[in-house]
């Protein structure tokens, strides 16, 4: 027992550096990109942290950024345990957030203990069944799940345009094509008095139990020996098939959730431009976690506050917000260069 509990804290001691070390990059990295533009860095991040931990509003408005990176991290990160490369967080975000709707435009009649709870699984169920797909190529050995899962983000969204374009079109919105608003059963309510709204306590159960499943249970256990040897894991019996199309499911269901939050908390009906990209910052944020789900917490938070920083940015110092995702595709190069999320499923 107690050999177990100093292993885990040596395990939480390299993450916290690991983590920490990356924080250090990535402000350094920041910081120059900000010198060769010819601004101050020091005055963004003083400008930053009196925006982001100087008031309520910027705070809540941070855990608001904050929610749909945990959803899509833990949809990247679940498969990663059993080496299975999901990219496809945007896509299963986007179909959440479609057929909640449809779900919303079917059942704006009822009350909230009929339409949120409906939402829910309908969001789940969309992201899962998005996700579902190239697990079923993948299980069949046609198609790598990275490719087909990253060729899916680009679907997704044109199916939304095409609905918002077409059937589900509001006839309010005549300039900018989106769906009716949702009923006030359909959305979530805010905590605090503010943007922050349940999805955040749905992203922090969905963390929870990714944590209790992969520590706790036989599940997880299974889930490890596959993404640990996969031909092994066949020979012990381990159905590697099914976890491949069970685990692709529940990821691109927890994605489909940070969807149907956007559309039920956030936007209020289903838009075109539903995510600036949550699908992959959320990737991203797994891979730097290395998957841990106290790592998925840490960076979640750190990614919110450097998407605060590009609000910020283009307020005080008149950059735009690319220069963001400039410095998260500079930390990915970073991490993949370091080490690989696991080995592939055969």
């Amino acid at each position: 027992m107690q050999r177990d509990g100093a292993a885990f804290w040596r395990l939480l001691s390299a993450q916290a550096i690991g983590i920490a070390v990356v924080a250090l990059i990535a402000l350094g990295a920041f910081a120059a990109l900000l010198l060769a533009a010819g601004k101050n860095p020091l005055q963004a991040y003083v400008d930053t942290v009196v925006y982001v931990f100087g008031n309520a509003t910027g705070f809540a408005e941070l855990l608001v950024r904050m929610t749909p990176l945990v959803f899509t991290a833990v949809a990247a990160a679940l498969p990663a345990r059993i080496g299975l490369i999901n990219v496809g967080g945007e896509g299963q975000l986007y179909m959440g957030a479609w057929l909640a709707t449809a779900g919303e435009l079917a059942l704006q009649n009822h009350s909230a203990f009929v339409l949120l709870p409906a939402l829910t699984v309908l969001g789940f169920v969309g992201g899962g069944l998005w996700a579902l797909l190239p697990a079923i190529l993948r299980a069949l050995r046609l198609v790598n799940e990275t490719i087909s899962t990253l060729l899916l983000n680009y679907l997704a969204p044109l199916i939304v345009s095409y609905f918002i374009f077409g059937p589900w079109r509001s006839p309010e919105s005549s300039s900018y094509p989106e769906s009716p608003a949702f009923v006030d059963a359909a959305r979530l309510p805010t905590l605090f008095h503010s943007r922050v709204h349940a999805g955040l306590i749905y992203a922090l159960v969905c963390l929870g139990l990714y944590w209790l499943a992969l520590g706790r249970t036989r599940f997880g256990l299974q889930m490890r020996a596959i993404g640990g040897n996969v031909e092994a894991a066949r020979r012990l019996g381990i159905p590697v098939m099914s976890y491949t199309l069970v685990v692709m499911f529940i990821a691109g269901g927890v994605a489909g959730l940070a969807g149907m939050a956007e559309v039920s908390a956030i936007q209020g009906r289903l838009v075109a431009e539903l995510s600036p990209g949550y699908g992959y910052a959320g990737f991203l944020v797994a891979w730097l976690a290395g998957t841990g789900a106290g790592g998925i917490l840490v960076m979640s938070f750190l990614f919110a506050v450097l998407g605060s920083v590009g609000d910020m940015l283009q307020i005080t110092q008149n950059l735009p917000y690319a220069v963001i995702n400039i410095l998260m595709a500079g930390i990915l190069f970073i991490v993949l260069a370091r080490r690989p999320i696991g080995r592939a499923v055969s």
